[in-house]
């Protein structure tokens, strides 16, 4: 529903109450026992009891003189991009069936190196894009070299055991392309002028959309996702990269409410920590980050109690975090396979990582800086 407006919000009175006494809205997940976020979005206890007040009241209209200005939307976009790129034509997800996800490579035309300062990924359909990754595939780039240029291709994903190849986030370690922006609901547009820092697309490199569609099951509709930057005409001193602790070396048994998966990276350079972004599917029960330094000393930065696949929420760091080289990042997360959970598709089935969202994923995402 739209919230713009008195007469908006109204009809929901008892429904906001009851979602923001419950914390299920605005969403925000978690734990305040750690960390601390610049894009925190959670309501204090005043907050809600405020809004418990004010509907126990009979939902009053406030006094007309005390309206806010009213916003002044952009058209569409969160940032205000200076190139967009999309696929030139829509591309019509059908009705119904499990789609593997489509890939269109766009050339960027760029003669030079262009450092970007953020992206955001816009569907042209968002009832039936599940998600959608911006990847920049550098020149020489092996991936998806059968793909031709703006046309859709939509190869068979690899299976975790022969390395996932055509998933930007389980990318090889040749670094041969990188993740530049990423769109689920519940995700802002990306920022990457933090700390004097950009995020590199380098001459000649193409954009390839990666677009995972979610059929309705009533009728085909056609989809045109476009992804914009903002971009800085000044090589920074800092460059942004995203990087993710991942693993596959996991199986969830039948009926299991509890099981576990962890998931390591240990950085061979220092970095500045900007974000972390947990990922798992709807078996997704809890993630805890932690962090071991290389003087053994640990500590938790983020810990997801009541982990949402509905919302894929990246965590800013209040201010980036300053990791010496060597150290590693753990991930430690449980899912639940049991009857008990309402989101089980089939707490009979054994789970492996995988691309649909029957599957599981174990990802701890992340935006690093490092000296250029």
């Amino acid at each position: 529903m739209a919230l713009l407006t008195y007469q908006d919000a109204r009809p929901w009175a008892k429904a906001i109450k009851t979602q923001v006494a419950a914390r299920k809205m605005p969403p925000w997940f978690a734990d305040p026992a750690y960390g601390h976020f610049q894009n925190e979005r959670s309501l204090s206890e005043q907050d809600i009891r405020t809004i418990e007040s004010w509907v126990e009241a009979g939902s009053p209209e406030g006094d007309a003189k005390d309206k806010p200005a009213p916003i002044a939307w952009n058209d569409g976009w969160n940032i205000r991009p200076d190139a967009i790129f999309q696929m030139p034509d829509p591309y019509t997800a059908p009705a119904k069936g499990t789609l593997d996800y489509l890939y269109v490579v766009i050339p960027t035309g760029f003669t030079k190196d262009t450092w970007v300062t953020a992206a955001e990924i816009r569907p042209g359909a968002p009832s039936v894009v599940h998600h959608a990754l911006a990847v920049v595939r550098p020149p020489g780039s092996e991936w998806l070299k059968e793909a031709k240029p703006f046309v859709p291709f939509m190869p068979p994903l690899a299976n975790a055991e022969s390395g996932n190849r055509n998933d930007p986030q389980s990318k090889p370690v040749d670094m041969s392309y990188e993740l530049l922006a990423a769109y689920s609901p519940g995700m802002e547009a990306q920022r990457f002028d933090i700390d004097r820092s950009a995020k590199l697309i380098p001459a000649g490199s193409d954009i390839v959309l990666q677009v995972h569609y979610s059929p309705n099951g009533k009728t085909a509709i056609p989809d045109q996702t476009r992804v914009g930057i903002t971009v800085t005409e000044d090589a920074p001193p800092k460059r942004f990269y995203s990087a993710v602790a991942a693993s596959a070396n996991w199986t969830i048994a039948p009926g299991d409410a509890n099981a576990e998966g962890r998931a390591r990276l240990t950085f061979g350079e220092p970095v500045e920590l900007v974000y972390v972004q947990p990922h798992m599917h709807v078996r997704g029960k809890d993630m805890t980050v932690r962090l071991t330094y290389p003087d053994g000393r640990s500590e938790t930065i983020l810990s997801v109690p009541r982990y949402d696949f509905q919302w894929q929420i990246v965590y800013y760091l209040a201010k980036p975090l300053q990791l010496p080289q060597g150290t590693r990042v753990e991930a430690i997360a449980h899912w639940d396979n049991s009857p008990n959970s309402p989101k089980n598709p089939d707490p009979s089935a054994t789970v492996k990582y995988g691309f649909q969202s029957t599957d599981e994923m174990l990802n701890a995402n992340m935006g690093v800086i490092v000296e250029q």
